[in-house]
């Protein structure tokens, strides 16, 4: 392949994993941390999660498809690989499996916000398991991170 398509690999896993720490470790904690208002603060953190989640499926479906071309069939014996799938599975679950549901929450809830409604406890449940997801993206990020350069 050539070096572009190598350097293009290279910036998709600094912007996937770089967005996924940023937003995740530092923005959102200190959007909740210094807003007063706490729905303004989750209404901005899920617009930035929503969004990095976009930047993940478009840099995990490359980075999926320069291993496969770099590689051929041998990408699939690489973790390299297999991270990069697990992640973009977790993307896609986050954001087309767990968050209609939160929404769905938040929806079922007005005109209270959902932290004072009925569905606190099943909004908390399923904010944990976001968290949990994401969690795990985010350390599979690392592997991407430490992962030998070899395109």
């Amino acid at each position: 392949m050539n070096r572009f398509a190598d350097k293009l690999s290279f910036f998709a896993v600094t912007l996937w994993v770089g967005g996924l720490w940023a937003i995740g470790y530092l923005a959102a904690p200190v959007l909740f941390a210094s807003l007063d208002d706490k729905m303004l603060a989750g209404m901005l953190a899920g617009r930035m999660f929503v969004w990095i989640a976009y930047v993940g499926m478009a840099c995990g479906l490359y980075l999926l498809v320069h291993r496969l071309a770099m590689h051929g069939a041998s990408a699939l014996k690489q973790g390299f690989f297999w991270a990069v799938l697990v992640m973009l599975l977790l993307t896609l679950a986050g954001r087309y499996g767990i968050q209609p549901i939160m929404e769905g929450l938040k929806e079922q809830a007005l005109p209270k916000t959902v932290m004072e409604s009925l569905f606190r406890d099943r909004f908390a449940r399923w904010h944990g398991i976001s968290s949990i997801v994401y969690l795990l993206e985010s350390l599979l990020g690392l592997v991407l991170v430490l992962a030998p350069r070899r395109g």
